[in-house]
Formats: C-alpha cells, structure tokens, sequence
C-alpha cells in the first residue's frame, strides 16, 4: 500500500526550510541571503552601528527572528580583542559604600554596553588577590575595577599586575594607579564645623573599623578640623560600621555629660547611637546632636531624622567605569586620584549646644 505524502510529511521528510535552519546555526551569509542584503549590512545591524536606513534594519532584524540567528560574542571579542566586560574584585559586601558603588559600576557600564563580572575576594592578601586576577584574566575581561575598604595598597603589601587596566576605588595608591573616592576628608570637615558653628565646645567621633581606608581618612579630617580650630580632641570611640557597634559606643557616650556633638563614620553607626542616647534620657538634638556619614536612604527616616554627609555612589561609579574604557581605548594605564564631592544634608538631628 502505498501512503500519499501530505505538506507536513513532505516539509519534514526534507528538513523543511524553515525547521531545518532553525535546527542548525544560521549563520551571518544565512541571514543575509533572507535579508536580500549583504553580510556587512547584517554585522552593522546586529552591532547597532549607525548608517542603516529604518526599512533594511527591519527586514534584517526579521531575518534574525525567523532564523533565530545569534551574533557569536565570543568570536567577535577575540578577532576584535575586547570582551565589552569589566571585572570588579570587592573584599566585601556587607559594607553600604561598597554595595551602591557597585551598583553605580554596573549601572554605567550598561549604559556603555558592558556587562560587569564580579568576584569576591574573601581575605584581603596578596595571593588572594593575584588569583582574582588570574580567574578574572580566564573570563575575559577588559579592566578591572578593585573596590579595596582596607589599607592594603597603602602599606605596600599588595600590588596589582601592571599589565591590566585597574581603577582602584577607596584608596591611597594614585601614585601608581587611577584612584577614584569620595571627599572623605571634604564631607567630614563640613561636618564638624556645622556643629562647631552650632555653639558646641567640640565634637566627639564614633569612627569606623581602623583597617578601613575611609575610616581612616574621616578620623585624620575629624581631628585635625578640630585643631584647626583650637579646640580639645576627645577619645575616640571605635565602631565597625554596624548598628549595633552604634549602640554599644553610644551607650558609653551617654555617660558623659561633656558630650553634646557627636560625628559618626557612618549612618548605621549613627542609628544605633540615636537608640543607646534615647535609652539613658539623652535627648537628639536638645541634649546631644548627632551627623552621620552616606545619606543612606533610610536616612530620613531616622527618629529625629538625621543630618549626614552625602556621598555619590553613583558618580564614583560612573568615574571608575570612565577611566577604566579610557584606559581600554586608549591602550595606556592612568595614575592619579579623582575625588568625587560631598555635601552636607542638615535634618533635625542637629541643634545648638544645650544652655550650660
């Protein structure tokens, strides 16, 4: 008996033109061929070059669907030798500063046509480092941006290979590398001359963990604003960026009668001081003012809202990711360091010294 071949069975019998080129790979020349234009046409749509009229972009980019065609990235990144990828080494998480510059990072390098490879370094040394380097160098990237939170470039005891494109973030090495920060020393001065200037005899500090580049900054700023204007220095109190470090200085500051002004690292610091000063009867601000350091968002809605420095995460962000194409274009490392300003955010935490 013999059996009558329908459409279906026929198209499929031979592949089907449509089936079997979806099953294979359609190359460039296969799109160009449905297109009716040229392979260059195809590779100017598929990498948005400009020059091609809105008519033919269509045609080609229906040709793509239809075959379901996929430009080979891979292939295009090594004949041209750029992965359009940045990587970003990071020792750590868990810290505010660190996690929206980061997302300032990637938010720029999309706009770029980047993508962005992150690898966590757990342990801050050098061996650690040169691995992230060595696996970053196997994924294929064209810079690295290093996020560093702790002295480690400044005490010479971790140095970066010479041949990639690095931009460091939070360091003091612009001698030897492009170095991209906040003010720290800028935004903390402006700090501890609003509260000078509120009539407080000094200002106390709660600063930050004494491996952290920034904290480091803002204590040397702190203390030498005072100085500078001829008053007494207090004991420092040391937190590590937590609210919960916050709490515990705070409920040493309270004690202290003296206190009036106190200058925190950082706004999760601040929070946790506000809490220990409410618990010992010390009121914000009548008794004892407070500022902060990031402006995080929830800043505002602390209970009194706090007065805080802010910082640009997103312009560090877009400055690291400037430097670092500007050095991939250019073909040339950069050294120096770009400091991105600050500004002081006045809210209800802060008032004039207590009468007495």
């Amino acid at each position: 008996m013999r059996k009558t071949v329908g459409a279906t069975d026929s198209a499929a019998a031979h592949g089907g033109t449509g089936s079997r080129r979806r099953r294979q790979n359609a190359s460039m020349a296969d799109v160009a061929r449905v297109a009716g234009v040229s392979s260059q046409t195809v590779s100017r749509v598929s990498n948005g070059f400009p020059g091609v009229n809105e008519e033919t972009r269509v045609r080609v980019l229906a040709a793509m669907k239809e075959l379901d065609y996929r430009p080979n990235s891979a292939a295009r990144a090594l004949k041209r030798g750029k992965f359009h990828t940045i990587g970003v080494i990071t020792f750590t998480l868990s810290t505010t500063g660190n996690v929206r510059t980061l997302e300032g990072i990637a938010t720029s390098a999309a706009q770029e046509g980047y993508a962005v490879t992150l690898l966590p370094v757990a342990v801050p040394t050098q061996d650690e480092v040169r691995g992230a380097f060595s696996r970053l160098g196997e994924l294929a990237v064209d810079a690295v941006i290093v996020i560093m939170e702790v002295h480690l470039l400044d005490s010479g005891r971790l140095t970066l290979p010479p041949h990639v494109q690095v931009v460091v973030v939070d360091s003091d090495a612009g001698d030897r590398f492009a170095v991209v920060d906040t003010d720290q020393a800028g935004g903390t001065r402006d700090a501890v001359r609003h509260l000078l200037g509120l009539g407080h005899e000094t200002v106390w500090h709660l600063a930050g963990p004494s491996d952290s580049y920034a904290a480091q900054r803002r204590t040397d700023a702190w203390r030498t604003a005072l100085e500078e204007a001829g008053r007494p220095v207090p004991a420092l109190v040391r937190g590590d960026w937590s609210a919960e470090s916050g709490y515990r200085a705070g409920l040493e500051l309270a004690e202290r009668p003296e206190c009036t002004a106190v200058f925190a690292a950082n706004d999760q610091m601040a929070l946790g001081l506000l809490r220990a000063l409410h618990q010992r009867g010390r009121r914000v601000p009548e008794d004892v003012s407070v500022i902060g350091f990031d402006d995080i968002p929830e800043s505002g809605s602390f209970l009194p809202p706090l007065t805080t420095v802010h910082q640009d995460f997103a312009e560090v962000g877009r400055r690291c990711v400037e430097s670092a194409l500007r050095q991939v274009r250019q073909g040339e490392s950069e050294r120096g360091t770009t400091l991105v300003p600050t500004r002081l955010v006045v809210r209800e935490s802060t008032g004039p010294a207590p009468r007495g």
